[in-house]
């Protein structure tokens, strides 16, 4: 796939507006209302003068794989005190220090270990972390997230940890042009959400479904995405290949954002 140039700020707003766009047509081929999807720019490998043209085009919160890309832009664009950032990537425990200081939001949580480090953070910070729990719904060894199967047992052990609000859940679909392979990633996904409503433990929302990316975006929608995370339709095409961000991704095929 071809994606736009996104380097000056008439090109980020036109490609803000050309996402939007594409989000309501989605939402209105399965009669939903494209208020219920958020869109969440994926901000990775891009410079932050171009963060604060999106900034000025309307971006008001950002996503980032990398723990410290991530850090050192909120730092570097803490003028911006209304910039809200969302951490969609792989949390090893000795970064929880720096998610617990400056996201609003972490989309892979995966392990007790990973919510016991950030909780014991949050506290010294005296913060709370909005949190989605990461699901492997293609099955793909390589991947980060827990098997279906694994997450109602794993939800049920969260309410231990207050500093945590837990908000939904979310995956990566299989690499893929082919959209027979990539869709039921998201079916899969909707169908455990429904499953885990029905016995959720006190405290925990399961509204919110992440999924679909600048690739994919409109299946995961039509399959019941609230949040999409959109990175090269919206900054332009990335110099690195995936397998810089996401290890089992093949070279050459950038479907993370």
């Amino acid at each position: 796939m071809t994606y736009p140039s996104g380097r000056t700020l008439s090109e980020l707003e036109h490609n803000l507006a050309a996402v939007q766009h594409r989000i309501v047509v989605a939402c209105r081929r399965v009669n939903r209302d494209p208020i219920e999807v958020r869109l969440l720019p994926v901000s990775k490998t891009v410079d932050e003068e171009y963060l604060r043209l999106a900034y000025q085009a309307g971006c008001r919160e950002l996503g980032e794989n990398k723990v410290q890309e991530a850090q050192r832009k909120a730092e570097a664009l803490a003028d911006l005190p209304d910039l809200r950032w969302s951490v969609i990537g792989h949390l090893q425990t000795n970064k929880a220090k720096h998610v617990a200081r400056f996201a609003s939001e972490f989309q892979a949580l995966d392990s007790l270990r990973v919510a016991e480090a950030l909780q014991r953070r949050l506290e010294i910070e005296d913060r709370t972390l909005e949190v989605l729990v990461q699901i492997n719904t293609s099955n793909e060894p390589s991947k980060f997230g827990l098997a279906p199967d694994e997450a109602a047992a794993f939800i049920h052990e969260l309410p231990t940890f207050s500093r945590l609000r837990v908000k939904g859940l979310m995956t990566l679909a299989i690499f893929s042009d082919d959209p027979t392979r990539v869709r039921p990633c998201f079916v899969r996904l909707r169908q455990l959400r429904d499953r885990l409503r029905e016995q959720l433990p006190a405290g925990i929302d399961m509204d919110t479904l992440s999924m679909g990316m600048s690739g994919d975006f409109e299946l995961a929608i039509e399959e019941g995405a609230t949040v999409v995370r959109v990175g090269q339709a919206i900054f332009g095409p990335r110099a690195l290949s995936d397998s810089y961000y996401w290890p089992d991704a093949d070279a050459g095929q950038d479907k993370s954002g």
